[in-house]
């Protein structure tokens, strides 16, 4: 068609021109397909000095090594071809390649038919390959696909028999590195079992927060980047974790006393980075101290026992107590939870239960850095005073979501 006819064509003919094209252009595939197994039953070698026909298409139609290879593969599949020596190869799929040939059949469709002809024993394939090219006319190649399916599961319905070897061992590669920005990068690959367990848990994690602090604005990238968090706190505080020299996984974090008390100034955090002081209180509420005295030029001059805020009987009372973390209208469990100072330890309160309190990740930040306050009522149980912008009256809430322990008359 000339620009002029295209410009008057109707639907119907342009239609119809595309479909004729992609008769012509199919034919002329099938046709070189044909032709590429000639030229390797008589020796691509002998013939052009190439190694292989597909070095030699790829050449011929500067396409990619891997395109030429998927042209050959094809090729061989629907061609029937001779070995060096003379000897017959036959087709997997000989009828598809004369349909071909005539233009009537897609690259897909053609892809289709060999898959499912591949997996059926060879004295049924020619009634199988009849049957698929008369769908074929009639019908895509994702429902041949979807009847070739049909036809193998009849021709072998007990399925492949099992494989016996011992399974191979999962591929799994993490690589963790810190940028100079204080950003850390994770790049990983694992087997299919790893990564669904992982995406089990993190989905579990990152589901939006529904509480009484507002909705939940993050972004889906945002609530896994948390939930990662929160899976790593997880492990940290399980007791199966593996020692390092003795100890437990740790990280140590370093700042003066005046900068802890202020919640003003910076912290050092493992060899490298810096957190906020206001961060390192939340941490010091509960987490293993190490008090150290330092002298004038940083070097230590005594470095104390490490002890725990938080001893394991009084958390486990806070456990029963609170059920969960207390922030209104919070749902997670106790072991997602860390322990918080009402009263900062490092202003003078006690460890007791009288003056802790059991919050997430999340919400232990937002007691840190918002307006909201909490306290211990008469009757022992956490309150949270809301900020002025949510309540003028500052009316005290409670969670209600945690089931309290039944008690026994």
């Amino acid at each position: 068609m000339d620009s002029e006819t295209v410009w008057q064509a109707d639907a119907v003919a342009l239609a119809d021109r595309v479909s004729a094209l992609l008769t012509v252009a199919r034919s002329a595939e099938a046709e070189i397909g044909s032709l590429l197994v000639e030229i390797e039953s008589r020796g691509v070698m002998e013939l052009f000095g190439y190694r292989s026909v597909a070095r030699l298409f790829e050449h011929l139609a500067d396409v990619p090594k891997a395109a030429a290879e998927r042209v050959v593969k094809r090729a061989r599949a629907v061609n029937p071809g001779r070995a060096l020596d003379g000897s017959p190869v036959p087709a997997v799929a000989p009828a598809t390649g004369v349909a071909a040939l005539d233009g009537r059949l897609s690259n897909p469709m053609i892809d289709t038919i060999v898959e499912v002809l591949t997996q059926i024993p060879p004295e049924h394939r020619d009634n199988a390959e009849r049957d698929l090219l008369s769908f074929s006319s009639d019908a895509g190649h994702k429902q041949v696909a979807a009847l070739g399916a049909r036809i193998v599961a009849h021709l072998d319905p007990d399925g492949a028999e099992p494989d016996l070897t011992e399974p191979a061992t999962p591929s799994r590669e993490l690589s963790l590195r810190r940028k100079r920005s204080g950003v850390w990068e994770l790049n990983g690959r694992f087997d299919d079992e790893t990564g669904a367990r992982a995406s089990a848990l993190l989905d579990s994690l990152a589901q939006r927060r529904t509480a009484d602090d507002g909705p939940d604005f993050r972004s889906p990238q945002e609530r896994y980047g948390d939930a990662f968090s929160d899976a790593i706190n997880l492990a940290l505080n399980t007791p199966d974790l593996p020692t390092q020299a003795g100890e437990r996984a740790h990280v140590m974090v370093a700042i003066s006393l005046e900068h802890l008390q202020t919640g003003i100034g910076q912290a050092t955090l493992g060899d490298t980075g810096r957190i906020s002081a206001a961060e390192a209180r939340i941490h010091a509420c509960d987490c293993k101290l190490i008090p150290a005295v330092l002298g004038d030029k940083s070097e230590p001059l005594d470095l104390g026992r490490s002890r725990r805020s938080i001893p394991t009987s009084l958390r486990r009372a806070l456990y029963l107590r609170d059920r969960g973390c207390a922030f209104p209208g919070c749902h997670r469990p106790p072991r997602h939870c860390q322990g918080h100072h009402i009263r900062h330890w490092a202003d003078g309160g006690p460890t007791d239960l009288g003056n802790l309190v059991l919050m997430c990740a999340h919400h232990h930040r937002l007691l840190h850095r918002s307006g909201w306050e909490v306290r211990i009522a008469a009757d022992g149980l956490p309150e949270f005073l809301p900020p002025v912008f949510l309540d003028k009256r500052r009316k005290p809430r409670r969670n209600n979501l945690h089931q309290p322990l039944p008690f026994a008359a």
